[in-house]
């Protein structure tokens, strides 16, 4: 048996130099803001910094007592749910299918991977032209059959408009993880369960969801983190939070009345609890999803 060898540096400061870019990028663009957030949001300042009165936790107590507040908590919950359970189901069944193809994989890969290339802003207006009601393809095929679709005006449209793209966005993203995991299943047991007689639905229930667990499980956490921030350029693009505060979601209403509204105090303490909900919500599912995994 061959022994695992380790790796010393002749010199005590070259590993801490290689590491010394990447936590000066992690200070800077992390730690230094989230920092500065939680001291902004014990403060009350005008809207040029120029005026600072130091409030306590007053900016959060007003926040506890605002019924808009918690509508976009309700908000941001059902979003959520809708883009990790939509957006991990479709790309497990694209991975599974395209684990099958044996023609053209490449060309089929290819394409399902490129809408993650594509930034948040670009997918909502591409979304947002998808579903205008004068001249959107997809507008005018659902007016066809006899559904007037217009997001600008019905709530239920505008939830479905930002749910559709930030699944469209994440999906290649699941999708790659998903693919991966199925690829590293050992074609043994698959056709062990074939001589068994194991159908391709049996073969999938008991052999290869079971040990594609981890991959779900990292992709509900950053799904639920991905919602919770990454798709503010989307809402924005598409919907700004609209009609009226029906699509608010916790990351827009946070810039919203920070920088449209002023009150600094109030978003750098809407910042502060979005911060504690994922970090609380990646510890829960870490503790109690993780030991449902098998690994």
């Amino acid at each position: 048996m061959s022994q695992k060898q380790e790796v010393f540096f002749k010199s005590r400061w070259l590993p801490w130099a290689l590491v010394a870019p990447q936590g000066v990028i992690v200070l800077v663009f992390f730690f230094w803001p989230a920092g500065q957030a939680l001291v902004n949001s014990f403060q009350e300042s005008d809207a040029f910094g120029m005026s600072v009165q130091w409030v306590g936790l007053k900016n959060f107590k007003a926040l506890l007592v605002d019924p808009a507040y918690w509508y976009s908590f309700k908000i941001t919950g059902i979003f959520s749910v809708l883009v990790a359970t939509i957006g991990i189901g479709l790309a497990l069944l694209l991975s599974v299918f395209a684990d099958r193809v044996v023609r053209a994989t490449l060309i089929y890969r290819s394409l399902l991977i490129w809408p993650y290339a594509v930034a948040p802003a670009v997918a909502g207006i591409l979304w947002l032209f998808l579903f205008s009601p004068s001249v959107g393809v997809v507008a005018r095929s659902l007016d066809a059959f006899g559904l007037q679709w217009n997001s600008l005006l019905n709530s239920d449209h505008a939830m479905a408009l930002i749910v559709v793209a930030s699944v469209w966005k994440q999906i290649s993203y699941n999708f790659l993880f998903f693919l991966a995991g199925l690829q590293s299943i050992p074609k043994s047991l698959i056709e062990a369960s074939m001589l068994d007689g194991a159908g391709p639905w049996r073969r999938f229930w008991s052999i290869q969801l079971p040990l594609l667990s981890p991959v779900f499980f990292f992709l509900l956490v950053i799904n639920i983190v991905y919602a919770f921030f990454d798709t503010f350029g989307i809402v924005d693009a598409t919907t700004q939070g609209g009609p009226g505060k029906e699509t608010e979601i916790l990351v827009y209403k946070v810039y919203f009345d920070g920088f449209k509204a002023l009150d600094l105090g109030s978003s750098a303490a809407q910042s502060v609890i979005l911060m504690t909900i994922v970090i609380l919500l990646t510890a829960l599912q870490f503790k109690f999803i993780d030991k449902r995994v098998n690994y």
